[in-house]
């Protein structure tokens, strides 16, 4: 018997060696009836998952099909016969940690959480060296971290309700509400979050910032942590700052083939600035430390100034600011331009007398890399002018702009091609030839792969703009952000739309996403 796509790999012949079948798990509609008559416990120690019935047996997933000490385990507990299959390693490891989540163990904590009732206001916990009574809140806040890692969280937000405590993860750009805690939990998980980050457990009427690590498979890794006061109680939003950036080309950003060339010009030159635009969530700080990875060699000194230092780099000299001993992004860069820099990375231009000394950097020999809030890359030209640098000195230091988005990505197992209506693409300003609109274009549809979601990961959507010398004086006349808008698609610039139709057509995305976060 051999189950799902026809892939040949050392765990199948293994398993057609021994005489068993092989399952594809990426294909294969996993039962979770079947998952419960195991303990979790048990799947995980003997790294097997029940995935199904066959004729009144049970059929049990296995790395090693050979493994006739976990075969009898699994007979006992289920109490039922068992047809071992083969599987790929990898895929069963993911799909352990899919299935077996540790939602039963959160359901059992939140139990134990409202039999404790530990009154709303009386509530500071000394986390410290937690105790016996402590150990569930301590345990909660873990698998809540813990989970989100897993499921590829961004954020994990935790906030207090009238009620009870309502968690929600961001998983490719959307919210989903995972878990709710009793209220009487409610200040003893903040507390334990504020401890965690560093944070003033006293203080509850104003924001606070923090940071925490944990250590989840065997990796570091950093969480930026914010309160908010609320009328229900203290708001937390965790920023998983999981940093892809280590083993990140510029080439895995996604850019096509023109706005790779454009940008690869741009940051390959020894002085210029160079923009990252965008709203917050869209990818802007892993364009940014990818490009300083590229960029970054021995014979330079790269030196960043952030708020706050998002990912660690080797190499790499970071400034963090510090506000309340007069470290402002302003004054560092005074520093760090005497500091012999080749490269600069500024975390974000806010005020005139950072841009300031960031154009009078770009001009006296320095690559600087920083990002801005704007909609569209020509946006970005007039936002330095409204911040009072003067226009001829932007046209001389700006060299690249580039806007970006993140869409959600189709799943590759699930997603299919449909055909579109000819007026529908039409109004879309859809440049397709009419032999591809049918066969191109992609859907999602949902598998267990991508939790029935239809979409897995994330792919960036860009606007490349080069300042050539029209766009220059164009700056200096002081131009609207439309007209150098107009002009930048004369020269061969894509929009942030177009860009996205471009990568609809490669099926990485859908329609529907492109619409949803390109106006």
């Amino acid at each position: 018997m051999v189950i799902g796509s026809p892939r040949r790999s050392p765990a199948r012949v293994l398993a057609e060696s021994a005489g068993l079948g092989f399952v594809d798990l990426l294909d294969y509609p996993i039962d979770r009836s079947a998952i419960s008559l195991v303990a979790p416990a048990t799947c995980r120690r003997h790294q097997v998952l029940p995935i199904g019935f066959n004729d009144g047996r049970l059929i049990l997933a296995m790395a090693d099909p050979g493994n006739v000490v976990a075969l009898d385990d699994v007979r006992s507990a289920a109490r039922t016969p068992v047809e071992a299959v083969g599987v790929e390693p990898e895929d069963l490891l993911a799909a352990i940690d899919r299935f077996l989540r540790a939602d039963d163990e959160l359901s059992d904590l939140t139990s134990a959480l409202i039999e404790k009732n530990t009154p709303f206001e009386s509530a500071d916990f000394d986390f410290s060296e937690p105790g016996e009574d402590d150990a569930p809140i301590v345990r909660f806040v873990s698998l809540l971290i813990s989970q989100a890692i897993q499921d590829r969280a961004s954020d994990i937000h935790i906030e207090p309700a009238e009620e009870d405590l309502r968690i929600r993860y961001r998983i490719d750009g959307v919210l989903h509400e995972m878990q709710r805690a009793p209220k009487s939990a409610q200040s003893g998980v903040i507390s334990r979050l504020k401890i965690m980050s560093d944070i003033d457990i006293a203080e509850r009427r104003k924001p606070q910032d923090g940071r925490a690590s944990v250590i989840h498979g065997g990796r570091k890794i950093d969480l930026r942590v914010a309160t908010l006061p609320t009328v229900w109680g203290e708001k937390v939003v965790m920023r998983i700052l999981d940093n892809p950036n280590s083993n990140l080309d510029v080439r895995d950003l996604a850019l096509l083939e023109h706005n790779f060339t454009a940008y690869e010009k741009s940051y390959s030159k020894p002085y210029g600035m160079i923009l990252i635009t965008g709203p917050t969530g869209s990818g802007k700080s892993t364009t940014l430390y990818t490009t300083l990875g590229a960029v970054a060699r021995p014979e330079i000194n790269v030196i960043t100034v952030e708020d706050p230092v998002e990912y660690r780099m080797a190499g790499i000299n970071q400034v963090q600011v510090n506000p309340k001993a007069g470290l402002t992004f302003a004054s560092a860069l005074r520093s760090i331009l005497r500091s012999d820099p080749d490269v600069v990375l500024i975390g974000e231009i806010r005020d005139h007398e950072t841009a300031q000394i960031a154009v009078e950097a770009a001009l006296t020999g320095h690559l600087v890399l920083s990002t801005l809030h704007t909609n569209d890359a020509p946006s970005a030209i007039t936002r330095l002018t409204e911040m009072d640098i003067e226009p001829f000195l932007v046209g001389s230091a700006l060299d690249c702009v580039v806007a970006q988005r993140l869409a959600r990505r189709l799943c590759g197992h699930c997603k299919k091609p449909v055909e579109h209506d000819a007026d529908y693409l039409t109004n879309l300003r859809f440049n397709f030839a009419k032999d591809e609109r049918s066969a191109s274009i992609y859907q999602p549809v949902g598998c267990t792969n991508c939790s029935n979601t239809g979409y897995r990961g994330r792919i960036a959507v860009h606007e490349v703009m080069v300042v050539t010398e029209e766009i220059e004086r164009l700056t200096v006349a002081r131009s609207s952000s439309a007209e150098i808008g107009r002009v930048a698609r004369e020269q061969g610039m894509l929009t942030l739309r177009e860009d996205g139709w471009e990568k609809v057509k490669a099926g990485l995305t859908s329609i529907e996403e492109i619409l949803r976060v390109v106006a």
